[in-house]
């Protein structure tokens, strides 16, 4: 909520990389702003790849890029929006609706929900002041023509996901950690809050169900296919 924090929620290495760059060119450069900020950074084990060839380097500072295309031509599409350590699970979600549940799904990554709202807003005001000269946010021209409902994840609540949907134009669920902390693992924890590959797989389900592209039973089909109970 403060103007003046641009924070982040990178998922790798190489993002952190190039936001740190551009952090120091804007806070300490020529024409230097009035800014600080704020990353989100995990104590998560995991790999960190290499950086993508062709890397949408200005998505990536904008708040949106998509890291990985969908990998098949399924007739059932779905977008799924993560940021931070969630973007592994979305890429796990990724590959068990296309194996599992012929689901083709692209996955981008967010790096940051907050200034994807500024823009938002930025172009809200815009676009009331200049009724001539209708503009469209960033992540609704990053999102245009791309199929299916869409997924929002993060490791924060909801209401961080849920900053984007007045410029979303498709069908949007947002997936978050709400509810009262828990002590347990790590992996019991996100299937509780329901922000874990499966939950990922079984929300974009839900969604296709919703809309009448797949019946309902396929979610059902998913919930016990997964054991999504048994945590």
């Amino acid at each position: 909520t403060n103007p003046a924090v641009v924070a982040y929620d990178p998922a790798f290495a190489f993002e952190v990389g190039h936001i740190v760059k551009d952090g120091l060119r804007r806070m300490y450069g020529e024409n230097s702003e009035n800014i600080y900020y704020y990353l989100t950074v995990y104590n998560e084990p995991y790999v960190q790849p290499t950086e993508p060839e062709n890397l949408d380097i200005d998505g990536l500072l904008k708040g949106i890029y998509q890291y990985s295309p969908s990998k098949g031509e399924a007739k059932h599409r779905a977008q799924i929006l993560a940021s931070g350590v969630s973007l592994n699970w979305a890429l796990k979600a990724q590959q068990l609706l296309e194996e599992d549940w012929g689901v083709s799904a692209s996955v981008w990554s967010v790096t940051s929900w907050n200034e994807l709202r500024r823009d938002g807003l930025e172009t809200n005001k815009h676009n009331l002041l200049h009724p001539r000269d209708q503009k469209k946010a960033y992540i609704a021209t990053k999102l245009e023509g791309a199929q299916g409902p869409v997924v929002a994840v993060s490791d924060f609540m909801r209401g961080v996901q849920d900053q984007i949907l007045p410029w979303v134009e498709q069908p949007f669920l947002s997936l978050g950690t709400d509810g009262f902390g828990l002590s347990d693992t790590r992996g019991a924890l996100r299937r509780h809050f329901t922000v874990d590959a499966q939950s990922i797989a079984i929300a974009v389900l839900s969604q296709l169900a919703h809309i009448g592209d797949i019946h309902t039973s396929l979610v059902e089909d998913a919930i016990n296919t997964y054991q999504f109970f048994d945590i």
